[in-house]
């Protein structure tokens, strides 16, 4: 047995105050590895009042602890520690992740794990920069009189953040690294289905450098340990990762004392693909767009459109590479897509397959399960669909492409936007001017140019319309876990 697995047997607990413990009523919940369709191990399963215990541990940390009287500067070295304290176990937490979800190795330890570093190092430097402003203020009822107007940036306090499955490492960094780098103290809850690097996390956090209790790790259900997060009294503010149907629960749960949200909810996401790109590169993008971490990716590139003269041909490449794919365990070295995350979301993304074919859409390849144990479902392309279909207007979250050609780039912008969602999309061209237009035209957050699935600490992420509230990553993300109180000063 390798140290990672002899790790995995073991029970895991909940993070509350720098004490492992049980959950309050001995609840426990089962991991599963996806590849096998197995129980690898179980973990605590908190409810609402390990989330009451976890809420006064941050905030006695936040008001009263020596995180309260820590420097921006120290603050910064804790995140650097921490990253450091990664890179060291880098093996580990890609292991962890792809027994946990499925994904192949080489992505976790080259994507996940390696993004996840970048992100708490990025932050770590924003500890120390998080400043306010001076003002000259004039003041027209009160002429001569002198003053002396600033602002300065505050934490928020207690935050809860909740993070999803797909990928648990990676957006534990991008939601603890601004929250810390702020100030504030967590609440971090893993997605149910995958605890692990979270909790491996949290063993690290004492040796980088953070205090007990500045951040607590709550395993649970969304619909117990979850909810309670979000209509706590005692939070400030809550982070959300995940469907925008969770999101939507969870902006109503928030109302009770008006708590701050940020929401990176679901997506929908367009790729254009023009008669003049360069096609191999075009099909090789879309293929990433959708088939990487088995479509299970909020901002994946799930609707294609592909102008008429080249649709064909497109569509026959991207089919031949699915097609190409190696599909199996993530630990197989040559695993190019490893198993949906759980028995019910390959469930989830077959119904919808069959959904397609019944409103019209042509199966072009994919869609079968692998022979023996896991939740391994082919990569699928559904050709000929159109906008008003329920496959190309829900997010399925998982290797399907749905695809349709166009004529003209009025037709495509409209077809693009015709979504509740706009997280992301990516455009094909070698016109810069039509890239310059298109982008301009399309509804999202992000929008790619002849590349996609490219993320870095410094590019805000984020959604428009029903994809979400706020941004995450680079600066942008510093003003939703601070507050800015105004200073005037007079009798000068």
């Amino acid at each position: 047995m390798s140290t990672t697995e002899e790790w995995i047997s073991k029970p895991k607990g909940l993070l509350i105050g720098g004490e492992w413990r049980e959950a309050a009523d001995g609840a426990v919940l089962d991991v599963y590895d996806p590849a096998r369709g197995e129980v690898m191990t179980q973990v605590a399963a908190g409810g609402a009042a390990d989330v009451d215990a976890a809420a006064a541990a941050a905030r006695k940390a936040f008001e009263d602890g020596p995180w309260a009287t820590m420097t921006a500067s120290d603050r910064g070295r804790a995140l650097w520690r921490l990253a450091d304290l990664i890179e060291e176990h880098a093996d580990e937490f890609a292991m962890l992740e792809t027994l946990d979800i499925g994904k192949p190795l080489m992505v976790a330890r080259h994507a996940d794990v390696a993004l996840a570093i970048d992100m708490f190092r990025y932050m770590a430097g924003w500890a120390t920069k998080i400043s306010g402003q001076t003002f000259p203020i004039s003041v027209p009822y009160a002429p001569g009189a002198n003053f002396v107007a600033y602002t300065v940036r505050e934490p928020v306090g207690v935050v809860g953040q909740i993070i999803p499955w797909n990928f648990p490492l990676l957006m534990a960094s991008w939601k603890l690294g601004p929250a810390l780098a702020a100030g504030n103290t967590v609440i971090l809850k893993p997605a149910e289905q995958t605890p692990l690097s979270a909790i491996r996390l949290g063993e690290l956090l004492p040796e980088a450098g953070f205090p007990d209790g500045v951040v607590n790790v709550v395993n649970g259900y969304g619909e117990s340990a979850g909810a309670a997060i979000a209509a706590h009294p005692g939070i400030d503010k809550v982070a959300f990762t995940g469907s925008t149907e969770v999101g939507r629960s969870i902006m109503n749960a928030a109302a009770g004392n008006m708590k701050k949200l940020t929401l990176e909810l679901g997506g929908k996401s367009p790729n254009i693909v023009f008669a003049d790109a360069d096609v191999e590169s075009a099909v090789a993008g879309a293929a990433n767009a959708i088939f990487l971490n088995q479509g299970e990716v909020c901002a994946a590139g799930s609707r294609l459109y592909v102008e008429q003269p080249i649709y064909e041909k497109v569509l026959a490449g991207i089919a031949a590479a699915a097609e190409g794919m190696k599909v199996g365990p993530g630990v197989e070295p040559d695993t190019e897509m490893g198993p949906l995350v759980s028995k019910e979301h390959r469930e989830r993304v077959e119904s919808y397959l069959a959904l397609g074919e019944s409103e019209g859409a042509r199966r072009v390849t994919g869609g079968e399960r692998l022979d023996g144990p896991g939740y391994f479902l082919q990569p699928s392309v559904l050709a000929d669909v159109r906008n008003d279909m329920r496959v190309v207007q829900e997010e399925i979250f998982g290797p399907v492409l749905v695809a349709q050609p166009f004529d003209d780039p009025d037709e495509v912008a409209a077809l693009a936007n015709d979504t509740p969602y706009g997280l992301a999309a990516a455009v094909w061209t070698t016109d810069l001017a039509k890239a310059h237009r298109m982008t301009q035209r399309i509804k999202a957050g992000t929008v790619w140019v002849n590349t996609y699935n490219i993320y870095d600490a410094a590019l805000p992420f984020g959604g428009y319309k029903q994809s979400g509230w706020g941004r995450e990553m680079g600066e942008d993300v510093l003003s939703h876990y601070t507050e800015t109180k105004s200073i005037c000063i007079g009798g000068l």
